[in-house]
């Protein structure tokens, strides 16, 4: 398959809405029951844009739009301001052909890039196709948290994973950059 990333716009809201709301009434990803609207999404865009967090975007050739990834704050504390959680979702017809693979190892770039030092993986329902995706780009399992959610008649575990970024915990961060400043203001 062949696609092509880009940095997301307001004008991919509708394409984001569609695919998480199919996640959310499908899938495991999200413990959301109700899909939020395009409004809600929309706020929820700015509001991870605003902070100067990466939000990307993948088109196919053919301009359709095939899915997204972002990273977000994992706490708000400010402790916790070297440390990404990643959000990859895709749609339906884009699953198994590489596209998360590319999504993630470009945010896992851009944040390292950013300055981060950690991203974590908060996997809704343990789902083997993302675990193994983040297995597959350095990420290692740090906990397995038993009947988190209940969805879909179920329980459902959550699985954490985590990649050291850069220097990860070897080194004190350097406050001058982009983590440093993130919660100022």
């Amino acid at each position: 398959m062949s696609f092509r990333l880009r940095n997301a716009t307001s004008a991919d809201l509708p394409f984001i809405t569609a695919i998480y709301r199919d996640s959310v009434l499908n899938g495991t990803a999200s413990y959301e029951i109700v899909p939020p609207g395009e409004e809600e999404m929309a706020g929820r865009f700015q509001a991870i844009r605003d902070k100067g967090y990466p939000y990307i975007a993948a088109e196919g050739e053919d301009g359709a739009f095939l899915g997204y990834a972002y990273a977000s704050a994992f706490r708000t504390r400010p402790a916790y301001r070297w440390m990404v959680e990643d959000s990859i979702y895709l749609a339906p017809e884009a699953r198994g052909r590489g596209v998360g693979k590319a999504l993630l190892a470009a945010l896992v770039e851009t944040c390292q890039t950013l300055g981060f030092r950690q991203m974590i993986a908060v996997i809704g329902g343990a789902h083997p196709a993302s675990v193994a995706l983040h297995r597959a780009a350095g990420f290692t399992e740090t906990g397995l948290l038993k009947g988190t959610g209940y969805k879909h008649g179920r329980w459902l575990d959550t699985m954490l994973m985590q990649k050291p970024l850069g220097e990860g915990a070897e080194t004190d961060p350097d406050p001058s950059v982009y983590p440093g400043t993130l919660f100022e203001g």
